[in-house]
């Protein structure tokens, strides 16, 4: 029987549920505010951009609705994302093909249901023919519907809308080289969250097995399994960044900073791959297998040098301090390693090195290097 106000263990859960319930809402909150601060610049550049557009096809070329000069912008410029070259050449060819194919076939065979479905049919098959790209497919698409539906099969209309969007993809290739957004700013925006999330990760797995509890690895898990849009993010953010700096003479020389990132990326990725894999084995072991004491110890001194290394790569340094901290867990495994765990343990230890040689690649080391780091992991004992 239960003494007179003990709680049980649901009971005394349910309280850590809740505050973990509420971090999340606040989490998600600082999510989506970080992604409208970050994305802020780039809706400016569209903005004015989009005006300057409408305006130079108006009142200097003379084209009494220039509506596609302004969409030009907003395709080219994007919404922090990368390959912004490439969609202005999708959106060229694509709308090319499409006015292209519409004005020749609607002046010779009029317009319809069934020319509507011939024109779009033969303009997609066409940018397929030239390039995968999905933009300029659907550009050739829907510029051929416009062609067929809207613009006579006479007359300038098909010649000025692709002056238009020329028009709009060179001011807004302009609005990215005079008025660009700080290329080391955006990687550093994106990556952080990054960062962040991983070092939450390993320091869940680290309260976790300290607590022996596997309700906090599987929280841990799930929270560590929403953060591939973090990564997709962080990549998108390099390929801008390097746009710009190649776009932009004012940020030409910043070139070299993003090199760090670069190399930080995939093995982040990885480390957060191998955490989650780590956090399967927490929640099935706690519990039931006693897992080293020294476990907790390298996953936190992890989480230090994860946060360590996101603050150095932000301030343009050198990773020394926290490639230092990693060879410092890295040297601690070699014990870990040599105690000689039972299997279940043994699996834990197996990515903690994983994770650690992901991370000394991340600070700057190369693979031999980081390999010789580590310990060369023993065989689990029967």
């Amino acid at each position: 029987m239960r003494a007179p106000g003990e709680r049980t263990p649901v009971e005394t859960r349910e309280p850590e549920a809740l505050e973990y319930s509420r971090q999340s809402v606040h989490a998600d909150l600082r999510r989506r505010l970080r992604r409208v601060a970050v994305m802020t610049p780039s809706v400016a550049q569209c903005a004015v951009a989009a005006a300057l557009a409408w305006l130079v096809a108006r009142d200097v070329l003379g084209h009494p609705r220039p509506f596609f000069a302004p969409i030009a912008v907003v395709i080219c410029i994007g919404v922090a994302t990368g390959q912004r070259l490439r969609r202005l050449a999708e959106l060229v060819v694509g709308v090319t093909l499409g006015v292209g194919v519409g004005d020749l076939l609607i002046s010779q065979i009029g317009s319809g249901a069934w020319q509507i479905a011939l024109v779009v049919a033969l303009a997609m098959l066409a940018a397929v023919f030239l390039d995968s790209g999905s933009l300029i497919v659907l550009q050739a698409g829907s510029s051929a519907v416009l062609v067929a539906t809207l613009l006579p099969p006479t007359g300038s209309g098909g010649f000025d809308r692709m002056v238009d969007a020329l028009v709009g993809g060179l001011l807004g290739i302009a609005a990215v080289a005079v008025l660009p957004a700080s290329p080391r700013t955006i990687v550093h925006r994106h990556a952080s969250p990054l960062f962040e999330a991983l070092a939450a990760a390993l320091d869940g797995a680290a309260q976790a097995i300290n607590h022996d509890d596997p309700e906090r690895a599987r929280r841990a898990l799930e929270a560590a399994r929403l953060t591939q849009p973090l990564v997709a993010g962080f990549s998108e953010a390099l390929q801008t960044s390097m746009e710009i700096t190649t776009i932009s003479p004012l940020y030409r020389q910043r070139r070299r900073h993003l090199q760090a990132y670069q190399t930080a990326f995939a093995p982040l990725d990885h480390a957060l791959r191998n955490t989650r894999v780590l956090l399967r084995h927490s929640v099935s072991v706690l519990g039931e297998h006693q897992i080293p004491a020294e476990t907790t110890g390298a996953l936190t001194e992890l989480a230090r040098a994860t946060l360590l290394l996101r603050d150095e790569l932000a301030a343009s340094e050198q990773p020394a301090s926290s490639r230092a901290a990693l060879l410092g867990v890295a040297g601690g495994l070699h014990a870990l390693n040599a105690a000689r765990a039972g299997f279940s343990a043994q699996a834990i230890t197996v990515q903690l090195v994983s994770i650690t040689f992901d991370l000394l690649q991340a600070a700057g080391l190369d693979q031999a290097a980081a390999t010789d780091a580590l310990p060369k992991l023993d065989a689990p004992p029967d």
